[in-house]
């Protein structure tokens, strides 16, 4: 026996691996942010629209106090830690500029480096603004003046370890008014209560709204780990009465800025919902500004003067009587898509877990792998035992597939002699094939369906490892330290290969040469396919092949006894 071609394949197949090994550890690996200084300098001017620009702000009332040159107060950043957030708080308007999340590492092996959702650098731009409007009378906008200057009593603020709650204050007095902006953060939430507090002891009533906005650059998502080619959504969202997830692409705001220019009316510069919110999506992480206050609501999104993507609510006007005091709020939301605490803030909130047009088959394999985590403690052991579930429950359809192939696999030799006989009669073979699947009560189409009717779970439950936070940097056991990225050895898609290549050795050997050649190479397309998967769902697919190799395997043998015993 001639060894030199296995020992030639064998070899090649080393070679080829250790090159993807090495282009994985040169290329495949989540890039760290670069080290950044905290600036106590002024951030505004970077968060501001160019003077003369009025996209920065809702300038439909001229919006409370105008900074003036004189302004009290430091411009130096406001410094917040809670248990679960780190963010920076610019005086100049009070808009949160960076907010770090230190329980979810940007990378696994440098816990000590908090990912960064909010940030203000050359690198990224991506802020949580709020603020309010006033009516003035016969008053018209400046637009050459910027946003107001806060006074804080200080310049930082920690929440410690016996308080529940941490409030900070921004006060600023205008025209008689007394203005407090209020930061409420709880221990455990990513929720923060954003409140404005209307003092007027003016002679006079004071009328106005809060707006909440959030602004981004064009630049990519970088809490995306996918190498799939499927990416996860990046952009805008908000809900409607009739539609409690609606998406606003990228495009779309492109779209808007072109169609705004040429003035031509567009629906979605500007909609006014009852309540609602609006939120901006990456992967696993979600912000979202949740108006509280009742009564109606102006949603807008466009792109500013600096072609950073922005999408606003500005709240119901608020009427605080000369000598009264009056208060407007809202929820701002910044950290990971978990879903019950996203329902618990607002109706469809929690649908920003995207998960993709198969959501309706995604939340129930999600709240069931979720239970079973709660039993078992690991994700990777309960992706095991959600496959054995699902396993069992398509195991009706999985046995009437393997029973068609089975027979069809007992025919085979009959299948040949009819090809010996006709030779290249293709009318004359087709007529004879369907007489024995006649006899034979065959469908030869039996083996694919219940496959087909699988591949949305497969799909959904792909959604679901790709979109769920709690799959983020989740170990399951050895190697496998996270199983939301592909596997860093690639040993789970080679073995899934090789499952794959058993499994297609218990099933009938197509009837057309070619068909046959195709088949043959399916394992190694799928291999290389399944190269960038995440380990989660390649660990899914071997156990379901793995299972499905020992359904199959007893059935066949069922099939050919039987066929024997007859025969």
């Amino acid at each position: 026996m001639d060894i030199k071609r296995p020992i030639l394949i064998v070899a090649l197949a080393v070679v080829s691996y250790l090159m993807v090994l090495q282009w994985n550890q040169d290329y495949g690996q989540v890039q760290l942010p670069p080290e950044q200084t905290r600036s106590t300098a002024p951030a505004a001017k970077s968060t501001q629209a160019a003077p003369g620009a009025d996209d920065d702000v809702p300038l439909l009332e001229p919006e409370i106090g105008a900074v003036t040159e004189e302004a009290p107060g430091s411009t130096e950043l406001i410094r917040v830690r809670t248990d679960v957030l780190e963010l920076a708080i610019d005086p100049r308007g009070g808009d949160i500029v960076e907010l770090m999340l230190p329980k979810y590492p940007r990378r696994q092996d440098r816990p000590d480096v908090p990912f960064q959702l909010f940030e203000n650098s050359n690198e990224r731009f991506y802020i949580a603004s709020s603020g309010l409007t006033g009516v003035k009378a016969a008053n018209s906008p400046d637009s050459s003046q910027g946003r107001e200057l806060w006074i804080s009593k200080e310049s930082s603020y920690e929440m410690a370890a016996s308080q529940d709650e941490l409030v900070v204050d921004l006060t600023l007095t205008k025209g008689g008014v007394e203005f407090v902006k209020r930061f409420r953060f709880k221990r455990g939430d990513y929720d923060i209560g954003v409140n404005y507090l209307i003092d007027n002891r003016s002679d006079s009533a004071w009328r106005g709204s809060m707006y909440g906005q959030l602004k981004r650059d064009a630049s990519g998502d970088p809490s995306s780990t996918t190498a799939t080619g499927t990416a996860t959504y990046l952009g805008a969202a908000l809900w409607t009465p009739d539609k409690p997830y609606t998406k606003v692409k990228m495009g779309e705001f492109d779209d808007m800025q072109e169609e705004n220019a040429k003035n031509v009316p567009n629906s979605w510069l500007e909609l006014k919902v009852e309540g609602g919110w609006i939120a901006w999506l990456q992967h696993y992480f979600v912000t979202a500004w949740i108006p509280k206050d009742p009564g109606t609501n102006n949603i807008k999104a466009f792109k500013d003067s600096r072609n950073n993507y922005v999408i606003r609510f500005t709240g119901p006007t608020l009427e605080v009587p000369a000598g009264s005091q009056g208060e407007t709020r809202a929820v701002l939301y910044a950290g990971p898509k978990i879903q019950e605490k996203l329902e618990a803030l607002s109706p469809g909130l929690r649908l920003t877990v995207d998960y993709s047009f198969l959501w309706f088959i995604a939340q129930p394999i999600f709240w069931l792998l979720e239970n079973i985590h709660d039993f078992l403690g690991n994700w990777g052991w309960s992706i095991i035992a959600l496959t054995v579930v699902i396993k069992l429950i398509f195991f009706p359809l999985s046995a009437a597939s393997y029973r068609s192939m089975a027979r069809m696999r007992a025919v085979s030799p009959k299948l040949q002699a009819l090809k010996e006989q006709y030779g290249d009669d293709r009318q004359k073979m087709s007529q004879a094939m369907m007489e024995l699947y006649k006899k034979e009560k065959i469908n030869p189409l039996g083996g694919c369906l219940p496959i087909l009717v699988q591949m949305p779970v497969f799909l959904a439950l792909y959604w679901v490892l790709l979109e769920s936070v709690e799959m983020r940097q989740a170990p399951w056991m050895f190697w496998i330290t996270d199983l939301s990225i592909k596997d860093p050895f690639f040993i789970l898609p080679i073995i899934m290969g090789v499952t794959m290549f058993i499994q297609q050795q218990l099933n009938p050997t197509p009837p057309d040469p070619m068909q046959a050649k195709v088949m043959k190479m399916l394992p190694i397309i799928f291999t290389f396919f399944f190269l960038w998967f995440p380990a989660g769902l390649v660990l899914y697919w071997v156990v379901n092949n793995i299972l499905s190799i020992a359904q199959q395997w007893y059935i066949t043998r069922q099939i050919e006894a039987a066929s024997k015993k007859a025969g």
